[in-house]
């Protein structure tokens, strides 16, 4: 058996030290090799070394609308670090590095004012237009989604709604610009997106781990369906 897994190893070793050489040479990009459940290593790993990002794709095509990846779900449910997901590689076109639109949805909770934060400093830093998204939860599912909150008839949640974004923005030093979308949480945080040409969607987990901590229902629906990248913080 020793020499079976010696073998798996080599293997693997000689697999990874040979792809994408020429995009990211081994002597530049180091090349880690784990061993174990594919989920907890990447957890593990980046915990360990202190990384701050983990980028992983999503499933491509039909699949990607029934569910994700088991292991990218348990990745983002139980990594410390922010997790960026994707669809595959193979099906997607990168875009121009000149466009950087990214897209915050903030819950308005007790965790909205780390997310916002975390959203804010990364569009500076990389020189990119912000914009946050806040859903408000319609009466009926079958409720229109609203984007237009400059109109003259204004609802008190909506108003509400500004007021507290605009607080948090004033804490966070943000001028982003906002949009308000009224519906069924998941379909209006998404017809936003669509709207929006965002080249990322920002949303915040949960800092528990486990059944009951970041990968909440909404998180994964987010995930799952965006039609652009989704990095959870």
């Amino acid at each position: 058996m020793a020499e079976v897994s010696e073998e798996h190893v080599a293997i693997g070793r000689e697999r990874l030290d040979s792809f994408l050489t020429t995009d990211f040479p081994t002597a530049e990009h180091p090349r880690i090799l784990a061993s174990g459940d594919a989920s907890t290593e990447i957890a593990r790993v980046a915990k360990d070394g202190g990384f701050n990002l983990i980028i992983m794709p999503t499933h491509s095509g039909m699949f990607r609308q029934m569910l994700l990846g088991s292991t990218t779900a348990k990745v983002v449910n139980d990594a410390d670090c922010p997790v960026l997901t994707s669809r595959h590689a193979e099906t997607v076109a990168p875009r121009p590095l000149g466009h950087r639109e990214l897209l915050c949805a903030v819950g308005l909770n007790s965790d909205s004012e780390r997310i916002l934060r975390f959203a804010t400093g990364i569009a500076r830093e990389v020189h990119a237009k912000l914009t946050i998204i806040h859903a408000l939860q319609g009466e009926a599912s079958g409720l229109p989604v609203e984007l237009d909150f400059e109109e003259k008839v204004q609802s008190v949640e909506k108003r509400e709604a500004l007021r507290r974004i605009a607080e948090l923005q004033r804490l966070v030093g943000s001028d982003a610009a906002v949009r308000v979308a009224a519906g069924e949480l998941k379909k209006a945080l998404l017809e936003a997106a669509l709207l929006s040409d965002a080249d990322v969607l920002i949303i915040g987990r949960s800092p528990r781990p486990g059944a009951l901590g970041r990968m909440r229902d909404l998180t994964y629906a987010l995930i799952r369906d965006s039609p652009f990248p989704v990095l959870s913080v």
